[in-house]
């Protein structure tokens, strides 16, 4: 399936050097027009329910940041639940030459606090340490640790490790 051009251009990167090299089927892609800066969409990978966005590179502080919300009924925001349906969030980060990919099974962001579980919110918005940047104090260095468990380096030459894709992608079955 061809991403439509309003979807953001590193989606359809990844999907290009990633998804398709994988042969993961991607279908029913909808733009979430409440997040457009955040390229936010959802859609299916091989049957897997995913959220999708872009980090963005903040002046004042390292690392990226995120969004991660849904609007309720009552058109209020709030973190995404262990129990709503969703797989995975996948997050792109780019900065310059580097490129890549989140691949966060929702398990592991409600075991950190990020999804709502058990009656626990979670959170709105986090920030992402990609592999290139350097934590600056402990508790980004702690967050940096864990996140890299779930990072896929995309090479532009085409040279990404397709089976760590794989594995990211296979981690909530």
């Amino acid at each position: 399936m061809t991403i439509p051009n309003s979807f953001h251009d590193d989606l359809k990167t990844a999907k290009e050097l990633v998804y398709d090299q994988c042969n993961f089927v991607l279908k029913n892609p909808q733009l979430n027009s409440e997040s457009i800066e955040y390229g936010a969409c959802s859609f299916e990978l091989d049957g897997r329910k995913i959220q999708y966005r872009v980090s963005k590179i903040t002046p004042t502080k390292n690392g990226q940041f995120v969004t991660i919300w849904k609007r309720n009924q009552d058109g209020i925001t709030e973190p995404f639940d262990v129990n709503d349906e969703i797989d995975f969030i996948i997050v792109s980060s780019r900065n310059g030459d580097h490129f890549g990919q989140f691949i966060f099974p929702t398990t592991a962001l409600a075991d950190k606090g990020i999804i709502t579980q058990n009656g626990k919110s979670g959170k709105r918005g986090i920030r992402v340490y990609p592999p290139w940047d350097i934590p600056q104090n402990k508790q980004a260095e702690k967050t940096q640790s864990w996140q890299l468990n779930f990072f896929l380096t995309i090479k532009m030459d085409g040279s990404t490790n397709l089976g760590l894709a794989k594995r990211l992608l296979a981690a909530n079955n």
